[in-house]
């Protein structure tokens, strides 16, 4: 072979080549792009199913009968004898889980999680910071105008903290509800009776002074006052979303604060934002925290003071 030949040879089979590399590049997209049309026909298929299915009613579990059948009963109200889907977990079928229900056969689908009031809920997702507890629970907001909402908001309260133990349920202002019993009164003191019945109910007791008695609340302790570190920590919560003008020392400001309590400080914050406000400003400055801490600390000597008598 001469080397013309040889040159020939050469360059057609660097053509072929580049060809060939051309052709596996086309290859692979196309295979890319059957991937992409892959998902979005199994997305449609799914999409299709779901415009196809049959909602499912919600019920609750009454009793077991046997291994297979349980007794339901459903939202609208009937109760039914029926069976259960393989796929569930039989033995997590207890009294009172919620469960969905087939249209056509009533046979148990799947396990719901519990109903939960939002009120309730929102009680462990309140965000105060970087701390790992929720908001606390203030007594007098539990107390509702109609009849039997408060005593079913202390059930789902206790029912929820049962499900998230160990959890600890902070009650603020429980003499909202914790008052003497007495036998007269309006509709308003009996539903604040029946709230405490359902409390004492949770706590398991009805003796006279029952939130006090031996063995009803384990531990009784006394919180003062915030000392400096708190204070600082308490006012840095506060005043995480409001915009600042310049570096603000808050530790000055804690010094001046000495008596105040965690409202008293969410007051000083607000106190500062009305200086700002009335300046015609959009950020609060170190200026008006100082006036604000001042402002409140005035209107602090004012109030009178309760002498508690230790238990």
């Amino acid at each position: 072979m001469s080397d013309d030949e040889r040159a020939h040879a050469l360059q057609s089979f660097k053509t072929k080549l580049l060809e060939s590399r051309e052709w596996e590049a086309k290859l692979k997209a196309l295979r890319q792009d059957i991937k992409g049309l892959q998902k979005d026909f199994d997305q449609t298929e799914e999409n299709i199913k779901a415009l196809q299915s049959v909602g499912q009613i919600i019920g609750e579990v009454l009793k077991q009968l046997d291994d297979e059948r349980f007794i339901v009963k459903a939202s609208s109200g009937p109760r039914y004898v029926v069976g259960c889907r393989s796929k569930v977990d039989k033995v997590a079928l207890k009294q009172g889980t919620r469960v969905a229900l087939d249209m056509t056969t009533l046979t148990i689908m799947r396990m719901l999680p519990r109903e939960v009031d939002p009120l309730v809920y929102n009680m462990s997702l309140e965000d105060p910071g970087q701390v790992s507890f929720g908001g606390i629970v203030v007594s007098s907001a539990i107390v509702d105008k109609y009849i039997g909402e408060s005593a079913r908001l202390i059930r789902e309260m206790f029912g929820y903290a049962k499900e998230h133990e160990p959890c600890i349920i902070f009650m603020d202002e429980i003499d909202a509800i914790g008052g003497r019993r007495f036998s007269e009164g309006t509709s308003a003191d009996r539903e604040i009776q029946r709230t405490l019945m359902e409390l004492l109910n949770q706590l398991d007791g009805f003796d006279y002074l029952a939130l006090l008695r031996a063995g009803r609340l384990d531990r009784k302790i006394e919180i003062p006052l915030p000392n400096e570190v708190g204070r600082l920590e308490i006012m840095k919560i506060h005043a995480a979303g409001v915009v600042t003008e310049g570096d603000v020392d808050f530790e000055s400001v804690v010094k001046m604060s000495d008596g105040l309590n965690g409202a008293d400080l969410r007051n000083v914050v607000t106190e500062a934002g009305l200086f700002a406000i009335k300046d015609y400003r959009d950020a609060v400055n170190q200026d008006d925290y100082n006036k604000a801490v001042r402002k409140v600390t005035e209107s602090k000597k004012l109030e009178g003071k309760l002498e508690y008598q230790k238990l």
